[in-house]
């Protein structure tokens, strides 16, 4: 059977992510593999609602309309947030901007694919994370008398204590940790930044175990988490297992109910928990491999005792006792007010 050859826009893909985003623009793995995500999502939702088969789409699919298409479809289909949304549209305006120095005879097609604005959501959402009891509630349900159980708990472990992002966890190597004092972890972040993490002691046990699993067959450069079959874990296999883990704690911590708990709120739990322990927001944002301390500041929006506390520092006047009566009742009382 003759092989079809590839199209224009089999070229096109081709060209964009071997040399555009890689040597042209300089873009980190993590930022190809996310573009390379929304490509696939886009091209599988213009197949699925077109008569042609995926292999068999050219560069006339990718129109203003069909993007249009997939961006409600990611809302209302798929129930993206609209920061995935806007995520995946990025994508998109790169492959457009791409295609019209490759292909400025139409240039005015591309031109209403970068048109297309991204869309403002509500700001300052309220940021999910998990209190301590839940937290603790959630290790908690991991049996760590299975290979797979002590790998889970050093994972989630790792992630509470350092506030890392999925992808830095599933790319760590036995290599990046140290478990001897000083204990850390080295992190390889957006951009290609690499950052020093310290780890609890106990962290730091749970990694040489997961190590010594690992590493019975094994270099200093194999990878840290693994799935059964040895092969590299993925976003979504974590995802499932936190997911997994929080039913399970959500039977004795009825909390967890009412909130959405992905593996990226592991990390706003520890940025929270270092804003409470008072930990300067210029050391929390070196800690998490923030670009700047704008993202950093939105945790001091969210975390409502922070809020309390402050409220107690500026008006503690109108909370005092006043003079006379039982004071032991109004000292009760005012305790129960700033708790609220």
């Amino acid at each position: 059977m003759k092989r079809a050859r590839p199209n224009d826009l089999g070229l096109a893909v081709e060209k964009f992510f071997r040399e555009y985003l890689p040597t042209l623009r300089g873009m980190s793995l993590h930022t190809i593999r996310s573009y390379r995500d929304a490509l696939i999502l886009f091209l599988r939702f213009v197949s699925s609602h077109s008569d042609q088969r995926l292999e068999d789409l050219c560069l006339d699919a990718f129109t203003a309309e069909h993007v249009t298409q997939f961006l409600m479809s990611l809302e209302v289909e798929r129930h993206n947030s609209i920061a995935t949304r806007n995520a995946r549209l990025a994508a998109l305006h790169t492959f457009a901007r791409f295609l019209a120095a490759e292909s400025p005879e139409h240039l005015a097609k591309w031109q209403r694919v970068l048109g297309l604005p991204f869309k403002r959501g509500a700001r300052n959402a309220p940021i999910d994370y998990l209190e301590s009891t839940e937290a603790e509630t959630l290790l908690g349900q991991i049996d760590r008398s299975t290979e797979t159980g002590r790998r889970d708990y050093a994972l989630f472990a790792l992630m509470l204590n350092t506030g890392a992002r999925v992808q830095e966890m599933l790319d760590l190597k036995l290599s990046d940790v140290r478990t001897e004092p000083p204990c850390q972890v080295r992190l390889r972040g957006k951009g290609g930044k690499v950052r020093l993490c310290p780890i609890w002691a106990s962290t730091a046990a749970r990694l040489r175990e997961l190590a010594e699993q690992v590493s019975r067959s094994a270099t200093i450069d194999t990878l840290l988490f693994t799935n059964r079959r040895g092969g590299k874990l993925t976003r979504f296999g974590v995802r499932y297992l936190l997911n997994k883990y929080i039913v399970a704690s959500a039977a004795t911590a009825s909390t967890l109910h009412e909130k959405r708990i992905h593996p990226h709120s592991l990390r706003h739990t520890t940025a929270i928990y270092l804003l409470k322990a008072g930990v300067d927001f210029a050391t929390i944002s070196q800690w998490l491999g923030h670009a700047t301390l704008n993202t950093t500041m939105k945790y001091a929006r969210a975390d409502l005792d922070l809020k309390r506390q402050a409220l107690a520092q500026v008006f503690p006047e109108a909370l005092a006792p006043p003079v006379g009566g039982d004071a032991r009742v109004d000292a009760n009382v005012v305790e129960w007010l700033r708790r609220l």
